[in-house]
């Protein structure tokens, strides 16, 4: 972990560096406030974390009220809030395990959509479609047995069926076999893959934020306003220096706080059209999700504290049936996390991360689609992409934040009557910031193609290709389900979650191309790719400070021979070989200098092959 940045006082000035001043510095040369191994006053860290979490909750909420009406619980607005407290709860479980011995990346895991479809198609079978009773409110007493074992035998078989195929993705993850596949993996899989992860998303956002556009824009103002416009002008604030009077520190709060503070105008102000009854009370009426107390019975009969638990729901069962289709969700997840953990490196300052923290990420990933199933979320974890945007936006890549992000989330998980609260933020508030996030990530994603010669009609052809296929073969695939069916259920299930996932098709068909079609290392952009952090003694040490796993493990304590082997396990260069690079490095840079100096006049700037 890095070390705080002022050992004398904590003041309002250390907690946000300014565009020109202090904070840390990403590969491409955009100002950081804080890069990943930085550890900010504690006041902001929590601050920050909360950011974090709001910006989750939107995909955090939206997962078990999307697969309520699978369960047939599409009338118990209590279990629905219950079932939010415990997604919240595991997702911070799992940040924690992912940023501490994961792949050490400030990076939110919560619950995934790609398990979304191959589940609700499980739940579809005959013998699980829910009873037609179950579809009319006034017939559904929510306490009563009947009705709690109805929907608590389709949950003990989802989670059964997620516990099954997370242990596939724990077996990739921390045999080496994602890390293996990275060797053949560079920018122009990369790109199309991280772009295809926000791209589709763009109809789920606009559905979200059509609910009423006029706070859907408002939300989109205020966070671009705060991030772009506003950045570079500080706001005073009081600030205590021991030995000193009471007197006022600049702070860049526009820059490091965009989403919050766009969330909260867009929240207060929907609280105060609510309250006025600006807003309509009808709930078939334009704009009522915009009221804040569209799902007021939630808050109010939700316990103020409950625990959730492994098994809360029964014990897990397993049937053959959905495990094909919610592999193929595990595969997608793993493929969308990849790229994540590249672009996420990219905006915190951080090299991009070696094979042993790959291998690591999809491991703890799996762990985390574990637990998820054992505490019945209805839905396995992965890396949020929507997160990975923040970071894009506040320039604070520091993954102690991402921990203080978890620890919220624990906390509001326990607290029923916050999770209830915050799955009130209004839906169109939270489409305007989607509107924002996904941007970012699918302008991260093109970027990725700086490494390479596009000036190369092979390199045109795969990106071109790779993106528009998968935007279109999904599209597809969506509207004629019934021409891919084979008679077999769980093949079918398997075709259409890949054929449907845009960033599987993209990012699969890009490998292969680039793979296959002949093309130099340079072309490909792979030189620049690998060599971006090459430099000898400070770039290990600075992969090693990132990517090792905490609290001395594998260096000072636990430090067995055998660990070499492992293929999670970061790989410990000898004495000599460091002396060499140290060596090597010296050279490197005495003659960099000395071609700059030779080539300073008439030379044409390059562009940045570095990360950030």
């Amino acid at each position: 972990m890095g070390k705080h940045r002022s050992h004398c006082h904590f003041s309002p000035a250390h907690a946000a560096w300014g565009p020109e001043e202090g904070g840390g510095t990403s590969h491409s040369g955009t100002k950081l406030g804080y890069t990943v191994t930085d550890v900010p006053p504690w006041y902001l860290c929590i601050l920050l974390g909360i950011q974090h979490f709001l910006t989750a909750i939107g995909g955090l909420v939206a997962v078990p009220l999307m697969l309520s009406k699978g369960l047939c619980l599409q009338h118990d607005l209590l279990t629905q809030s219950h079932l939010i407290s415990t997604i919240i709860f595991v997702s911070g479980i799992c940040t924690l395990l992912q940023v501490l011995f994961g792949v050490r990346l400030p990076i939110i895991q919560g619950g995934t959509l790609t398990f979304l479809t191959p589940t609700l198609a499980m739940l579809s079978l005959p013998n699980w479609k829910c009873p037609a009773w179950t579809n009319n409110a006034t017939l559904v007493n929510a306490s009563s047995p009947e009705f709690i074992q109805v929907w608590q035998t389709r949950m003990r078989e989802v989670q059964g069926t997620i516990i099954v195929t997370s242990c596939f993705q724990i077996f990739v993850g921390f045999s080496g076999l994602i890390g293996f596949l990275m060797r053949f993996i560079g920018p122009l899989t990369i790109a199309p893959t991280i772009t295809l992860v926000g791209l589709p998303l763009f109809e789920s956002a606009g559905d979200m934020a059509g609910q009423h556009w006029g706070i859907a824009f408002l939300t989109t103002f205020f966070i671009v306003l705060f991030s772009q416009y506003l950045k570079h002008i500080a706001v005073p604030l009081p600030s205590y220096q021991r030995g000193k009077k009471s007197h006022s520190s600049p702070v860049y709060l526009f820059q490091i706080f965009p989403v919050l503070l766009g969330l909260s105008l867009s929240w207060l102000l929907c609280y105060v059209l609510t309250v006025t009854g600006v807003l309509p009370a009808a709930p078939s009426a334009y704009g009522h999700p915009a009221r804040t107390d569209s799902r007021g019975d939630v808050l109010s009969r939700a316990p103020w504290f409950r625990l959730p638990y492994p098994g809360q729901w029964g014990t897990p069962t397993v049937s053959l049936a959905g495990i094909f289709g919610i592999l193929a969700g595990v595969i997608s997840s793993m493929l969308e996390s990849v790229g994540d953990y590249y672009a996420c490196a990219r905006l915190c300052g951080a090299p991009p991360p070696p094979e042993h923290a790959i291998s690591r990420g999809i491991g703890v990933e799996g762990i985390g689609c574990l637990l998820a199933g054992a505490w019945g979320t209805g839905s396995g974890t992965t890396s949020y992409s929507e997160n990975v945007g923040v970071l894009g936006i506040t320039k604070v890549g520091s993954r102690v934040v991402i921990i203080a992000g978890a620890c919220a989330m624990l906390l509001s998980g326990i607290l029923g009557k916050v999770g209830a609260m915050l799955a009130s933020i209004p839906i169109p508030v939270m489409g305007g910031m989607f509107l924002v996030m996904f941007g970012v990530i699918v302008a991260v994603g093109i970027s990725s193609l700086q490494y390479t010669d596009m000036n190369s009609s092979r390199n045109i052809f795969i990106f071109g290709f790779s993106l528009f296929a998968g935007l279109t073969i999904p599209n597809w695939a969506s509207k004629n389900s019934a021409l891919l069916k084979t008679g077999i259920i769980q093949l079918d299930q398997v075709i259409l979650v890949l054929l449907t996932t845009g960033m599987f098709v993209g990012g699969f068909l890009a490998f292969i191309l680039d793979n296959t079609i002949p093309g130099t290392q340079e072309e490909r952009g792979l030189l620049a790719w690998k060599q971006s952090h090459k430099g000898g003694m400070e770039s290990s040490q600075l992969i090693s400070k990132v990517y090792d796993l905490p609290f001395g493990i594998g260096t000072r304590y636990c430090n067995v021979s055998w660990f070499r082997y492992l293929p999670a396990c970061p790989r410990k260069l000898s004495c000599d070989k460091r002396m060499d690079e140290l060596k090597a490095a010296r050279q490197k840079t005495s003659v960099e200098t000395s071609l700059e100096r030779n080539s300073e006049v008439g030379a044409d700037t390059p562009i940045s092959t570095n990360w950030g």
